[in-house]
Formats: C-alpha cells, sequence, structure tokens
C-alpha cells in the first residue's frame, strides 16, 4: 500500500510539473530592467514606468565661462529643467517641461513597441518610439521671423536596446530633428543623427552610464559638436540620482543633439557638470490605499 501511494504521488507530481512547463512556456517571459531609469543620462532610454506612475523630474547643468566673473554658487552659468511624466499605461507614458537658461517648453510620447524576451522565443531586443516637440519662448531679434511655427522643433527617435547581462545594456538611436528656427540660411532644418548609450552595473544600486550623438548633417553656420556624456546613476528607492560630466548644456532633445556648441574636454566652458533627481509618485498604490481604509 505504502509502494502504491508513493507511486500514485509521484506520478502526480511529475503530471502538475509538466503542466506548469506547458503553462510556462505558454507565458511570455519578458526581461525587465534594461535601464533602471527613463532616461540614460541626458538622453531618454526605451524605459516606461508603469501604469498610473507620475515622475517628477528636475535636471541641472552647470558651468564655468572664462569671459564672466560673476560667479554664482561655484559657476557661471547654470540651466535647470522642471519636468513631469506620467505612464498612461504600462507601454505608454506622456512628459511635459520647461528649460530656464535657453527657455525652452518641451513634451513628448514614448511607446515601447517591441519588449525583449529573456525565453528563446520571441524579440531579443526592446524597441521604443519617442516623440518630442518643443516650443522656444526667448525674444528673437529684427532679423528673424517671429512666426510661431519657426519657434517650434520637433524629434523623432526609434530606441532600440538590449539587455546582454544583468549587468550590461546597450542602445542605439536613429533619430531626426526638425528645427524651426535657423541662426542662418545657409543652416539645414532637417538633421539625422544616430545615438549610442550604455550602461553598466557597478554593484549595488549603482552604475556607470554613458551617451554620445553622432550628427550627420550638423549645423554649418557655426561649429557644433556631437553631445557625449559619463556619469553614476544611483538608485535609492523611488529616487533616481544621476551624476554626469557633459559638453551638452541643453537638456532638450533637439538643442543638445543638433545644438551643443562645445568639444568634450577639462576645458571651460566645454564641461559642464549635470545633476538630475527623479523621484516617483505611486498613484495606484494610493488609491488602493484609500480604498482599503474605505
Amino acid at each position: 500500500m505504502i509502494l502504491v501511494l508513493v507511486a500514485n504521488s509521484v506520478l502526480a507530481q511529475k503530471e502538475l510539473l509538466e503542466i506548469l512547463e506547458k503553462e510556462q512556456k505558454d507565458t511570455p517571459q519578458y526581461t525587465m530592467a534594461t535601464f533602471k531609469a527613463t532616461r540614460i543620462s541626458f538622453g531618454h532610454s526605451i524605459e516606461t514606468r508603469k501604469k498610473g506612475i507620475l515622475e517628477v523630474s528636475v535636471a541641472n547643468r552647470f558651468w564655468n565661462t572664462p569671459s564672466l566673473y560673476s560667479q554664482s554658487f561655484g559657476a557661471d552659468k547654470m540651466n535647470a529643467r522642471i519636468a513631469l511624466e506620467y505612464a498612461i499605461s504600462d507601454r505608454l507614458s506622456t512628459g511635459w517641461g520647461g528649460s530656464t537658461w535657453d527657455g525652452l517648453f518641451d513634451g513628448y510620447v514614448k511607446y515601447k513597441l517591441i519588449r525583449q524576451r529573456s525565453d528563446k522565443s520571441g524579440s531579443p531586443f526592446s524597441i521604443t518610439l519617442f516623440q518630442n516637440a518643443s516650443y522656444y519662448s526667448e525674444a528673437l531679434g529684427p532679423y528673424f521671423d517671429d512666426d510661431f511655427s519657426n519657434r517650434l522643433s520637433f524629434t523623432t527617435q526609434a530606441l532600440i536596446a538590449r539587455k546582454f547581462t544583468s549587468d550590461f545594456s546597450f542602445q542605439i538611436a536613429p533619430t531626426f530633428v526638425h528645427k524651426g528656427l535657423r541662426f542662418s540660411g545657409e543652416d539645414p532644418q532637417n538633421h539625422f543623427a544616430l545615438g549610442f548609450g550604455g550602461r553598466y552595473k557597478l554593484g549595488g544600486h549603482i552604475s556607470f552610464v554613458s551617451e554620445y550623438y553622432a550628427v550627420f548633417n550638423p549645423i554649418t553656420s557655426r561649429d557644433t559638436y556631437g553631445p557625449f556624456s559619463i556619469g553614476i546613476n544611483w538608485e535609492l528607492g523611488d529616487v533616481m540620482l544621476q551624476f554626469m560630466l557633459t559638453n551638452a548644456s541643453h537638456i532638450v532633445e533637439d538643442a543638445y543633439i543638433t545644438d551643443t556648441g562645445y568639444n568634450f574636454n577639462f576645458k571651460n566652458p566645454n564641461l559642464n557638470f549635470g545633476f538630475t533627481a527623479t523621484y516617483v509618485i505611486h498613484f495606484n498604490r494610493k488609491l488602493k490605499g484609500l480604498k482599503l481604509n474605505k
């Protein structure tokens, strides 16, 4: 009787395991956390937040200009951008922001089109579509046609990334930028660029990140350079702190991709210190908590 009971138990467990394996095969195993934030450093990553999450971020750039001697808090110039991003669904989010130094107000939409799968079937990489529009609010000189359309610029990106290991992720970003405002008739209004970004986990909640954008048809009326950054991302629960060294003073996509006026080196004003703090608010959790309390 004992032998029969043991045999039946083994057969039942085997059947249960076979059922679980079949169900596991039918359930897609998506790769999680290719990047730990919605931005790698200054540029967007493929990541979108979970539905109902509001992301509040404050990004800053500090740099010195040798011709100026009016330093404030150790820096001659500062650019700050305050922004909100809300996840409409797990794969769709939208954001809005405003920058102080260059007077840019922007809004964008991100949609995660394809998700990388960690199982053998499915896509080996993730693709997120990004569309940005910005408005230049500063006063224009007498030589510019002060038309509303001239103040608008648009950036379209396909963010393509793969998480190769638990420590290393890499992204490329084919980019199209349409600039409404031109400083010279020789300057192109449409720009094509290719971005590269990577993340390497150093340990715990700290990662090394870097980004670079190559512009294939840059502005011709003055010297511009591809934006480059190296930095550290530090996760603290619902807060992400990002520290970087970069040659990009602008924070909005169309501006830093096409209009970075200094090369990356350790001479002023070529090197900027960047700091971004991002805080995540879980509206879904708060709503569930209110329902439970009721």
